[in-house]
C-alpha cells in the first residue's frame, strides 16, 4: 500500500499586518486546526522584518514555537534560514517525506518563514 503524499499546509500571518498577539492567536488556531486535519507540517509565514518593524512577528512566534516544541506540543520547528538539506532535522524530514524536496523555499535562507512539524 502506497502513503498518501504528505502536504505542508500554508499559514500566512503576516497578512493584514496584525499585532504579535493576533498573529499568536491566529497561529495557534491554525496550528489547532492542521492537526485535527492530520496534516504533517505547517509552514508559517510570518515575514522578517524588512518593513523596518524589526521582525517583532518572527521573533516572537519563533520563540513561541520553541516553546512548544520543548513543551512537547509539537515535534519541532524548523527555522525559514535552517529549512536546507544541511540541516540535521530539515535532511531527518525531506527522508521521510522526500516530496518536500519541492518546497520553493528549500535551500533559500528564508528568515520570514518557519516550518511547524507535528
Amino acid at each position: 500500500m502506497s502513503r498518501k503524499p504528505a502536504q505542508i499546509k500554508i499559514v500566512n500571518l503576516e497578512d493584514g499586518m496584525p499585532t504579535v498577539e493576533r498573529a499568536r492567536l491566529h497561529m495557534e488556531r491554525e496550528l489547532q486546526v492542521a492537526r485535527q486535519q492530520r496534516c504533517a507540517a505547517v509552514k508559517l509565514i510570518h515575514g522578517y522584518g524588512s518593513s523596518g518593524a524589526g521582525g517583532s512577528l518572527r521573533i516572537e512566534l519563533q520563540k513561541e514555537l520553541r516553546r512548544l516544541a520543548e513543551a512537547g506540543t509539537i515535534r519541532a520547528f524548523i527555522a525559514g534560514e535552517d529549512w536546507r538539506v544541511s540541516d540535521e532535522t530539515t535532511w531527518a524530514l525531506l527522508k521521510k517525506f522526500p516530496e518536500w524536496k519541492q518546497d520553493s523555499d528549500l535551500g533559500k535562507t528564508n528568515k520570514g518563514i518557519s516550518i511547524v512539524v507535528f
